[in-house]
């Protein structure tokens, strides 16, 4: 929790003269904890809160960097940060400000670097550091260059050094972000929903469906995170009946749609969003997705965001019409092949 910006909810010595409050709010960046404090960076100077006085401790978003609706005011750095939370790895390193993270190939998030902030090295030398840390774990460097919607990340310092490089531009990614509230009221109803916090067995046979798979690694990072959810519809719970299908056995426990949800720095993430071919085109996904931002607003959180490939125009399509805007964008750029271990 170090390093998010949070609220720290604590007991007065005594009651306010004026107001005769006996608790009162510190809200700045946790900079340092420990058994007995925490140091909190707030506008005016950084505060101390003993832990025998702190009645509650949430994280909350970063302090917004422009004007708008909060979904969109955050910096395309902050929202970079805030979706580090929101995906699983089985390794992490960091370089100044910088994040990596290795997973054994699996995923181009959990094996790529998210390069934010300072490196606290010139570049090439950066880079240099970043690509014998990924061969060391036999993997291809890789970055997530982010930016404005739209942007070409030979605009960008680092994308152009890497360019110059021979890294190659992939995966152009749209970052979507919306109220929790907007999305929940977007719920179009459907069969039943079950979102559990373990990753079951079925959960599981349904994801494996959706895309390749390595073991043990799948499992690792998509149970890796503070708090994090598994959605699901699967067959029965009146699923054949709220479609009108006749022609599909209601008794299985696979699901036939499924998504994750990942809360961490104030935000909630939604990914790994896959409804079963024969059940697309029926607002399984639009229903699953509304449920679980609802599920995060009920646990607190008011933001949540997604991640869609710029070129998926049928799902681009389902998330705007859910009340998802376009925040920013990113790509990853990829070492050659002649760098690969």
């Amino acid at each position: 929790m170090v390093g998010s910006r949070v609220v720290a909810r604590h007991r007065l010595p005594s009651p306010d003269p004026a107001t005769g409050a006996t608790l009162t709010d510190v809200v700045g960046d946790l900079v340092a904890a420990d058994a007995e404090f925490l140091t909190v960076a707030t506008r005016l100077g950084d505060i101390r809160v003993a832990r025998a006085d702190l009645t509650a401790l949430k994280v909350i978003p970063p302090r917004p960097a422009r004007s708008g609706a909060p979904h969109l005011a955050i910096s395309v750095e902050d929202l970079q940060r805030v979706m580090l939370p929101a995906w699983g790895a089985v390794e992490r390193g960091v370089l100044g400000d910088w994040r990596l993270r290795a997973a054994a190939g699996f995923t181009q998030r959990g094996n790529s670097v998210v390069p934010v902030g300072s490196p606290g090295l010139p570049l090439t030398t950066a880079v240099e550091r970043v690509e014998a840390w990924y061969a060391a774990r036999g993997l291809p460097a890789r970055f997530a260059v982010a930016g404005p919607a739209g942007f070409e990340p030979d605009e960008d310092p680092l994308g152009a050094v890497l360019l110059g490089g021979g890294y190659t531009v992939g995966s152009r990614t749209l970052n979507l972000t919306a109220p929790t509230a907007t999305v929940a009221g977007a719920d179009p109803g459907g069969p039943a929903v079950t979102i559990s916090a373990d990753l079951t067995p079925e959960w599981l046979t349904a994801y494996r469906r959706s895309r390749a798979t390595l073991p043990e690694t799948t499992e690792r990072v998509l149970r890796d995170g503070e708090h994090v959810a598994f959605g699901a519809i699967a067959p029965g719970g009146g699923l054949s009946q709220t479609l009108g299908l006749r022609d599909r056995d209601a008794a299985g426990t696979t699901p036939v749609c499924l998504a994750r949800l990942a809360i961490g720095d104030g935000w909630a993430g939604v990914g790994a969003v896959w409804t079963d071919p024969a059940y697309r085109r029926r607002g399984l996904a639009a229903h699953l997705t509304a449920r679980l931002a609802a599920y995060a607003k009920d646990a607190g959180v008011d933001l949540v965001h997604l991640q869609v490939e710029s070129d998926n125009a049928a799902a681009l399509s389902l998330y705007r019409a859910m009340g998802f805007a376009t925040h920013s964008a990113y790509a990853y750029l990829t070492a050659p092949q002649s760098m690969a271990p």
